[in-house]
């Protein structure tokens, strides 16, 4: 039977929308100029889909013409749209988690105010796992420490700042941290857990592009973050932000990175602690 009367149509994949082998390009060429992201051939189809609810909204059926549009309008808020689509946001608390134990013996004993910069954020479950330790650890003391929390896609910072989860997702952690950092919630909210207002209350959500000329935050971090990012980045852009995270950390401070990340060969500015886990290099 040909495919088309089975009902389950051709192999090839149909689609409304045109988007030619330049549009494609230009996309890449686009997205990489604001955000330092690459984006691999074989990521079309997710370009496609992502990229499709914009066109849409505009009606809009080439995908030249919404290119055109953007490129036409530099300051339009759709570009924020447009790299929000973009944008990957795969994270769960405490992922990673043999670095959390490492933060907490880090900051233990400190007296001064505790600082970290978590540099990719996401839909909050990052920082919210780092606030988490440092009230486990600091006790009394974290309400003096802060958490600064920045991404690039203000959907997902929107996300995190609300602090709502699905409870199946919650309820991947042990008892203890669900009852004293979440509230379950009830009736309309049933089915969904918030974070408690004293952990929010650690944290500081900003937009932050990792490209931009200036950062609107200021060191010195005990630990900053940044797991999972730099693959995204080609080398000469990871070198940059590499050498702009090393005067913002304390001389002692620790860079946490991505399991598949490795700095050691990109910068001299930092050596490997272990567990993808970095300090400065002396003398830097």
């Amino acid at each position: 039977m040909p495919a088309e009367e089975s009902g389950w149509g051709g192999s090839r994949l149909e689609r409304d929308l045109e988007l030619t082998d330049a549009d494609f390009s230009r996309i890449r060429q686009l997205i990489y100029q604001r955000a330092g992201i690459v984006l691999a051939e074989h990521k079309r189809e997710m370009v496609y889909s992502r990229l499709a609810k914009r066109m849409r909204h505009h009606g809009l059926t080439r995908f030249a013409d919404y290119l055109a549009r953007l490129e036409r309008q530099p300051e339009a808020r759709e570009w924020e749209a447009f790299t929000n689509a973009l944008t990957t946001n795969l994270t769960a608390f405490f992922r990673e988690a043999h670095h959390f134990p490492l933060l907490a013996d880090h900051v233990g004993s400190r007296r001064d105010k505790v600082r970290i910069w978590c540099a990719a954020s996401s839909t909050g479950e990052e920082p919210y796992s780092i606030a988490m330790t440092l009230m486990e650890t600091l006790g009394s003391r974290a309400t003096q420490a802060e958490v600064v929390a920045t991404d690039i896609d203000t959907e997902a910072l929107a996300r995190a700042r609300a602090g709502i989860y699905p409870l199946e997702q919650v309820c991947k952690l042990d008892e203890s941290r669900t009852k004293r950092f979440f509230q379950r919630g009830k009736g309309a909210h049933r089915g969904f857990a918030r974070i408690r207002p004293e952990v929010a209350a650690m944290i500081d959500f900003q937009p932050l592009n990792l490209l931009a000329p200036q950062w609107p935050v200021s060191g010195p971090f005990d630990a900053i973050f940044c797991r999972n990012t730099m693959i995204y980045f080609d080398k000469t852009t990871q070198k940059r932000i590499l050498e702009r995270f090393a005067p913002l950390l304390k001389p002692d401070g620790l860079l946490f990175a991505g399991h598949s990340e490795s700095f050691s060969y990109i910068t001299d500015a930092f050596r490997l602690r272990g567990q993808t886990v970095y300090v400065r290099t002396p003398g830097r």
